[in-house]
């Protein structure tokens, strides 16, 4: 049973008949510009076909009820008394206050939850559920959808509400995908550019079954870094910055604090030439600039790990992949490949068997196509 027939099936079992609205907002991969979010540039991901699914029901209170299947367990939360605590329940209670707090006036539902984005994997969960969250207040308050917006507030509960420091790639992207596409944003000003995935290739997300144990400290300090290089040459961010002018005072900086900057500098670039590649159907330099991007962040950016390395140096030697890279925040997570669409399976079996002979680690792997952002699915009580 598929995820919606699920949610349907429960929410009617537990409340006598069916839900009069399902929403969805799927999990995202970054196929480049990695650590550039947070320094005004340039991203390009794609919405993954795994998501979190919400069946509900408008209440006439000011009750928010959910029942979660992944967690086995209910929770529920007034609008007008909102607190901060624990557990899943907060990404629908952090969306609630930061709509709230953006003035939209909210009303209740009742719902069934479920999810088959890998948690902790870098394909932003936490991304899905506040999307997801914020389509369903829309859904039973009446506001219009925008997908920027809602983006923004989103990101605003993450920060604010659940405590991560992210960037606005993961609500941005959950927001606003669109199928067989990746989104070219640019997180300074949010415009976006639908960019098609070259005819023929699929991408895979490559799990190397290892957490990020260091990222909250090093993602701070990287970009505490990044911001002081900023300071230093009296810019806004990274993002204004050129190859030629960091390379024009590089003895005036630490060894560190440069190669910090050259990466956020020439992701950008690869960022937008792929993009490129991509209006031109060109899966060979798509590939070629994803193994660029790796190769900066494990010697520039120093954030991935060894069993990122292993992995993406295994999806390189398989036929049929163009090219692959660590992707998302790193010291663990996921990797991934752009692969002949025919030698997808037999892509997947190869890497897998190595990986696991390398490392003793069963990775998990994933075949994805690209889907649409966060919406209403059409066709339930119409």
């Amino acid at each position: 049973m598929d995820l919606q027939s699920r949610v349907i099936s429960e929410f009617t079992q537990r409340h006598g008949s069916p839900p009069t609205a399902i929403v969805r907002a799927p999990g995202r991969v970054n196929l480049i510009g990695e650590h550039t979010d947070y320094n005004d540039g340039f991203v390009l991901p794609m919405a993954i076909d795994r998501a979190i699914w919400i069946a509900l029901r408008p209440r006439p209170d000011r009750l928010v009820a959910a029942h979660s299947l992944d967690f086995d367990e209910t929770a529920e939360f007034a609008l007008d008394r909102l607190e901060k605590q624990a557990g899943w329940i907060e990404y629908l209670k952090g969306v609630a206050w930061a709509l709230q707090e953006a003035g939209h006036t909210l009303a209740g539902f009742t719902a069934v939850v479920a999810g088959d984005v890998p948690i902790g994997a870098g394909l932003s969960s936490s991304a899905a559920w506040e999307l997801a969250s914020a389509r369903a207040f829309a859904v039973t308050s009446g506001f219009e959808w925008n997908a920027a917006r809602m983006a923004r507030l989103g990101q605003r509960a993450e920060n604010k509400w659940v405590g991560v420091n992210c960037g606005i790639m993961d609500q941005m992207i959950s927001a606003a995908g669109q199928a067989d596409h990746a989104l070219l944003i640019d997180c300074r000003s949010l415009e976006t550019q639908s960019v098609p995935l070259p005819p023929g290739v699929v991408v895979v997300v490559l799990d190397t079954a290892t957490r990020r144990g260091l990222v909250d400290s090093a993602y701070n300090e990287r970009r505490s870094q990044c911001e002081a290089v900023a300071k230093f040459f009296g810019v806004k961010a990274l993002r204004d910055l050129t190859l030629d002018q960091l390379n024009g005072k590089r003895d005036q900086l630490d060894r560190t604090a440069y190669r910090r900057a050259l990466h956020v500098i020439s992701e950008n670039d690869r960022t937008r030439q792929a993009a490129e590649a991509m209006k031109r159907g060109d899966a060979i330099e798509l590939g070629q600039l994803m193994q660029l991007s790796h190769m900066s962040l494990r010697d520039d950016f120093e954030v991935s790990s060894r069993e990122l390395n292993i992995i993406v140096e295994g999806a390189e030697h398989q036929a049929g992949c163009y090219g692959a890279r660590m992707t998302g925040a790193g010291f663990g997570g996921c990797a991934v490949a752009l692969v002949r669409q025919d030698a997808a399976d037999a892509f997947s079996a190869g890497i897998a068997a190595e990986y696991e002979d390398a490392t003793s680690l069963k990775p998990n792997i994933y075949i994805c196509t690209a889907t649409n952002g966060a919406e209403v699915v059409p066709g339930v009580n119409e």
